[in-house]
């Protein structure tokens, strides 16, 4: 169990040592939580930071289940082998996404004001809290190879062991301190686990 995200940034950052103080290299923070273990992970490595805003498109009755993500551009990933077990329309599911898309563009102008995201021949580090069904990874990872990353790192604390083998062909390399059969949520690996507010993460960023 992890004391809170700074400490799982700071065992995170030492697996990640090789990486730093290189200038092709970004730290890039899946909002929100991503981006209070990422801030350790740059400032240790002597890295640029910068926030990914991706969001999860789940069931109504079921928030934490991600039936597929929302990154910038309009990229989507569905997981569709979930859609069809669960029943679910396409069309419900675009219906779905479409309500996702707002919430997603208003919350970057928010954390990101716009300011343009220097992907292009980086190698970028993502970092997040923890990863569950591995719906944003995979959404954030997709939108990182239309932008031209160079090679895509998912650092990570904890991932859900399924999870891990069905996420590894998206990315050059993961890093990762815990796989854990019996996921039910994220907060569960931490003692101290508080919601990030928007205005933390802008502070972060500072």
């Amino acid at each position: 169990m992890f004391e809170d995200r700074q400490n799982a940034g700071f065992l995170l950052a030492q697996d990640l040592e090789k990486f730093a103080n290189k200038r092709d290299v970004l730290v890039l923070g899946m909002a929100r939580g991503g981006v209070a273990v990422a801030k350790v992970i740059s400032t240790f490595l002597n890295l640029p930071l910068d926030v990914l805003v991706v969001k999860k498109i789940s069931v109504p009755d079921n928030p934490e289940l991600a039936i597929g993500a929302l990154a910038p551009k309009d990229t989507v990933f569905w997981n569709e082998e979930l859609i069809q077990r669960l029943g679910i329309k396409l069309s419900f599911a675009e219906k779905l996404m479409k309500g996702k898309k707002k919430e997603r563009e208003d919350q970057e102008k928010e954390l990101r004001n716009d300011k343009p995201l220097e992907i292009f021949e980086k190698t970028v580090i993502l970092v997040d809290d923890g990863v569950a069904t591995g719906a944003s990874v995979i959404a954030a990872a997709l939108f990182l190879k239309e932008k031209e990353a160079a090679k895509i790192i998912l650092a990570a604390p904890v991932v859900a062991k399924d999870t891990l083998k069905d996420i590894k062909k998206y990315f050059d390399m993961i890093v990762v301190l815990k796989t854990i059969k019996d996921f039910q949520s994220v907060g569960q690996f931490y003692k101290n686990f508080p919601q990030v507010e928007n205005d933390e993460v802008r502070k972060l960023l500072q």
